[in-house]
């Protein structure tokens, strides 16, 4: 990490916290919800019982790319990657600057499977409401530059753990990595209303299994759920939201405190449950 020496944006620091936020539906930006509040309770701790950033490095389940890739320009957009939502939340802007010259050199440190450095997007990408809808409430001032990390959805789930185990070191930078993504992910069973918070059996059974491993330090085991057969099928028909738990859980070292919150589910098949280490 000695190229880091050379970013003024990044001095050395107590090491940071590693987060992974369950964000579920893009409403909760604005909601006055139990996640929109908890958001707002985590972001208060920072400065008080938990060092301040001096940048975040966000991965979203909603960047998925051909290759890992960094954003790298000074204004990234806010993007409104959904549908079918009320013109409100199409209204919702988070003007944090970003930090290209870190991201350059992050670029450099972190590597691919077969030492290919990552790649930099300046202009196409931004921050997706993966990052955006839970970093708003956490720092409503968007004083704090933020860079996203993207997922290469073609490789298997180890490649992911792997290129996490690489953050490491930029907790020691002032770097804070959060994963958002959601533990359990299954739309087309969601239900909407009253019950939604009702999960389904197969819910609860993959999110207390993951819960397990969390729980008891067996983070390394997390990059082998679609082992889990059936139940991991119906939780994920598509994985991408699994996998910013893998960045989160990689970057952590082995013994690190952690601690659950939002430990509810909505519509019944959207597992919020979110974790702080460290």
């Amino acid at each position: 990490m000695a190229l880091l020496d050379g970013i003024v944006s990044l001095r050395k620091s107590e090491r940071m916290p590693v987060l992974f936020l369950g964000h579920g539906s893009p409403m909760n930006a604005i909601g006055d919800n139990e996640y929109r509040r908890s958001w707002q309770a985590l972001g208060a701790e920072f400065g008080v019982s938990m060092p301040m950033p001096q940048l975040v490095l966000c991965i979203s389940a909603h960047w998925l790319t051909d290759g890992w890739r960094l954003t790298a320009m000074e204004h990234p957009k806010t993007l409104h990657d959904f549908g079918g939502f009320p013109q409100e939340l199409f209204d919702e802007q988070y003007p944090a600057t970003g930090d290209a010259a870190a991201a350059r050199v992050i670029a450099q440190l972190i590597r691919q499977r077969g030492s290919k450095p990552l790649d930099l997007d300046t202009h196409e990408w931004g921050l997706d409401h993966g990052s955006w809808s839970v970093l708003k409430p956490m720092f409503p001032a968007a004083n704090l530059p933020v860079i996203q990390l993207s997922m290469d959805y073609s490789r298997p789930p180890e490649d992911h753990y792997a290129l996490a185990q690489q953050l490491l070191g930029l907790r020691d930078r002032g770097v804070l990595i959060v994963g958002s993504g959601n533990i359990v992910h299954n739309l087309r069973e969601m239900q909407r209303g009253a019950a939604g918070h009702q999960a389904f059996d197969w819910a609860l059974e993959f999110d207390h299994i993951i819960g397990d491993y969390i729980q008891q330090g067996n983070l390394k085991a997390l990059q082998n759920f679609l082992k889990l057969g059936q139940v991991a099928k119906i939780a994920h028909p598509s994985h991408e939201h699994f996998l910013p738990l893998l960045y989160a859980a990689g970057a952590v070292q082995a013994g690190e405190r952690m601690r659950f919150f939002n430990t509810s589910f909505q519509g019944g098949s959207i597992s919020m449950r979110s974790v702080v280490w460290g």
